[in-house]
This record gives structure tokens, sequence and C-alpha cells, in this order.
């Protein structure tokens, strides 16, 4: 019986005293069904086709087929206006998660691009993490990245 109060009052602690955490907090996201993520989505599917083409420069070089990468796999970690207040141009960073097949990873990548009215420019492609490919996969591997 003692030992049940002694782990009770150990777990309570634990409950009313949160331990800090230094990990970083996910860019915000809009709640569900929101105008707000309407509009990110939006912007995600116009960001797509020059996401899609520097996936698809970096990794020429190392697989025979283009990875694809889906619109929900692609995360916001940075998105801020680099002049003055309302002006229009943007630094926009990141993640993608390309993948082939039936949807297996090959990589994370962090891409910034500098957003202005009618023009995007990638400013950085970053190849963060390789995943290994399933064996029935490794033929369309050229050389290793």
């Amino acid at each position: 019986m003692k030992c049940h109060w002694f782990l009770s009052g150990f777990m309570s602690l634990f409950l009313l005293f949160p331990f800090p955490t230094y990990a970083e907090e996910d860019y915000y996201q809009p709640p569900e069904r929101s105008k707000e993520e309407l509009v990110m989505d939006l912007f995600l599917s116009l960001l797509l086709p020059d996401i899609q083409n520097a996936v698809n420069h970096y990794y020429a070089e190392y697989l025979t087929v283009n990875p694809l990468v889906y619109p929900y796999q692609i995360k916001i970690l940075n998105m801020e206006r680099t002049n003055h207040y309302r002006g229009y141009i943007f630094s926009v960073t990141v993640e993608v998660t390309p993948v082939v097949g039936p949807h297996n990873p090959v990589g994370m990548d962090h891409l910034t691009f500098t957003i202005t009215p009618g023009n995007v420019k990638l400013e950085k492609f970053q190849h963060i993490k390789t995943y290994e490919l399933p064996p029935n996969w490794q033929d369309i591997v050229k050389k290793k990245y």
C-alpha cells in the first residue's frame, strides 16, 4: 500500500512541474478548414512547381527517376518579409521529403526561396538527410548522395 502512495505522489510531481524542453516549435499551423488553411494550401500549391524543379535538379545526379514532392509533405520552417511592413519581398524556407514509388522517402531537404511579385528564386538548397531505399528500388540509384 505504501508503494502505491509513493508512486502516485512521484507521478504527480511530473504532472505538476513540467520539465523544460528545448525542442524547436513547429511553424504555425492554421486551424483546420479555416480560410487561413485554404490560403496556406493555395500558397504551397503555387510554390510546388519551383520546389519540384529544385528537387529534380538536385536528385538528377543521384537517381535515374525524379522523386516527387507532395504538397502535404511540405513543412514551412520560416516565412518572413525581408523589407518593410507590407513590402512584397519574402523569404520562405521549407522542408520537403521527396519520395519515389509507393511513398519511399529518398531524403529530407531544406529549400529557401526569395519571392517577389511574379518571381520565385531558389536561394539555397540544403540536403539534410538521406534515406536508404528498399532493395527493390536500389536500381534507380546512380551514386550515393
